[in-house]
């Protein structure tokens, strides 16, 4: 058995961290988006969006302190897995759009879609890790009613954030990705490969 507040709180501060290097960097590209005329889109849940991932970094760290029980580490362990690999499917994505990546919907006017990187395969990838982190990072903390919670709230969320997005993306974005799963990967790529990378503003995962 495990205790979920030792290991569970090292990956939380870990987490933590990676949030504030984050929101650097979407800082700085939004600044660069806006001054080339980006547009923004999904402005009015956007607050509701930031306040869901702060509550959920702080029930994380008061679950287990407030309900403490043994946590099994054959929970923690995958858990924890879990939200390394989201980590590294969300820098991914920021790779892959470059300064066309932020946290909030903005959307350059007459660019044309990124089909690159983990967009080859999905429409929405950097919604896919924050659906896996938000499940995962309460397990991995011995935290499973945040778990619960948080992953309710989350699909509400993101269900508007995803309409939000594809409505400011148009029909073009919609052309481009036609056959292209949203979060889920399909067992095949896509027939008649992707079209060149191009830009396109996506929100990140807050």
């Amino acid at each position: 058995m495990l205790s979920a507040p030792g290991p569970g709180r090292l990956l939380l501060l870990l987490v933590a961290a990676e949030r504030v290097a984050e929101l650097l960097v979407s800082r700085r590209h939004e600044r660069r988006l806006r001054a080339r005329g980006a547009v923004e889109a999904g402005r009015g849940h956007y607050p509701a969006m930031v306040a869901l991932h702060a509550a959920l970094l702080a029930a994380c760290a008061l679950e287990p302190w407030l309900l403490p029980a043994p946590w099994p580490l054959a929970a923690a362990a995958p858990a924890a897995a879990l939200v390394l690999v989201a980590q590294g499917l969300r820098w991914w994505v920021v790779a892959t759009l470059g300064e066309r990546w932020s946290t909030r919907v903005l959307v350059l006017p007459e660019a044309a879609p990124v089909r690159a990187g983990p967009y080859r395969w999905l429409r929405h990838p950097n919604y896919l890790a924050v659906a896996v982190e938000v499940a995962a990072l309460p397990l991995a903390c011995g935290a499973w009613r945040t778990a619960v919670v948080a992953s309710l709230l989350d699909a509400a969320l993101l269900r508007l954030r995803i309409r939000a997005e594809e409505r400011a993306l148009g029909p073009g974005w919609a052309r481009a990705f036609q056959g292209v799963p949203r979060l889920v990967p399909a067992a095949r790529p896509p027939r008649g490969g992707p079209p060149p990378a191009a830009e396109r503003g996506e929100g990140g995962a807050r």
